[in-house]
């Protein structure tokens, strides 16, 4: 597979649905070099096939939600909120008095990216610091 093949892909996966004329304008090839490569793509298994996604299945109407909960034990908040504050799924930060030093309220597409902020917000916590993660099951509102 070469540059051409891989910028065709690129393409396809961008929209499946344009005409090969328009991928030959993108890709600077004939349209026949650009049929034949897709044609010998498919034969090859390199392209497996194409799929309509809906918005159930490609994206959730409703977003995941969830709380964590930082003790860090005099650790300021006001440099770990900025830090927080990064990432756009963080939605809202509190201070709060009692054991929990800062509320973090988020709004995220996929558990994977809650793992990935969970995981960069420990490296700037000290050592002792605790984070626990309470995720939203169901909301109730006025």
């Amino acid at each position: 597979m070469d540059s051409y093949d891989q910028k065709i892909i690129a393409a396809l996966k961008d929209n499946a649905r344009q005409s090969v004329s328009a991928i030959a304008e993108q890709v600077h090839l004939s349209r026949s070099a650009v049929s034949d490569r897709i044609k010998r793509m498919e034969e090859q298994g390199v392209i497996l096939g194409y799929q309509v996604l809906t918005a159930t299945e490609s994206q959730p109407t409703e977003r995941l939600k969830a709380y964590f909960e930082i003790r860090h034990g005099g650790f300021k908040c006001r440099p770990l909120v900025e830090f927080l504050m990064q990432y756009p799924e963080v939605q809202h930060c509190y201070g709060t008095s009692g054991a929990v030093d800062l509320l973090v309220y988020l709004e995220f597409d996929q558990m994977q990216r809650l793992h990935d902020i969970l995981s960069a917000v420990d490296q700037q916590l000290p050592k002792d610091a605790k984070i626990v993660t309470h995720m939203v099951m169901q909301e109730w509102g006025r």
